[in-house]
């Protein structure tokens, strides 16, 4: 009895590494491809698996794609998280590390995404939900480590504004490494934040 407890387990061993493997493919794909270069097929391949396994997986390239991006929004928490596991942290860090999440490859993968549900129907809401979600979630983190008070007048909209432009900074990153612009901007919300939250 204990010999099939033993067998199942590598076998879910397995399928988790399997799994892993190609949600990791999809998001190195649609960074470098695109949407419409990153087929089931593609991220089978890249992932060693075939593409029969992939689809056991994930039955539709919907489902990929958007497990993907899920999987990608929850790399992005973990990294935020993980900045400041016993609080507040200085708050040019904290501008970095948020600036970092949305210049990175990580948020490359999810924009390509939504770029590719702007056209598809069946993808749009899974989409939008999810990062609706992940949106939330920065928010939420993101005044964590900057110990800021929401019901002062002001902090929530100058979070909101840090995402914000945290965001167009890595769009801008899709066209041009502009690093030194960057510091400067990093450098300048620092300061903002420190008169805005005292």
């Amino acid at each position: 009895m204990g010999s099939v407890t033993t067998s199942k387990e590598p076998k879910q061993d397995r399928s988790r590494v399997t799994r892993r493997r190609l949600l990791e493919a999809a998001v190195a794909c649609l960074a470098e491809h695109g949407w419409a270069g990153s087929t089931v097929s593609v991220v089978a391949e890249r992932a060693g698996v075939s593409r029969g396994a992939a689809q056991h997986h994930f039955p539709t390239r919907e489902d990929l794609f958007t497990a993907a991006v899920e999987y990608v929004a929850e790399e992005r928490s973990t990294a935020l998280r993980a900045l400041a596991p016993s609080g507040p942290t200085h708050r040019r860090e904290v501008v970095e590390a948020v600036v970092a999440l949305y210049t990175g490859p990580l948020f490359r993968a999810a924009l390509h995404l939504w770029v590719a549900a702007s056209d598809e129907e069946q993808l749009r809401p899974r989409v939008t939900e999810l990062e609706a979600r992940v949106g939330r979630e920065a928010h939420r983190m993101t005044v964590e480590l900057l110990g800021a008070d929401e019901s002062v007048p002001g902090v929530r909209e100058t979070v909101q504004g840090l995402l914000d432009m945290a965001r167009g900074l890595g769009l801008a990153t899709l066209l041009t490494d502009d690093t030194q612009r960057r510091k400067r901007v990093v450098a300048q919300w620092g300061r903002i934040l420190e008169t805005v939250l005292g």
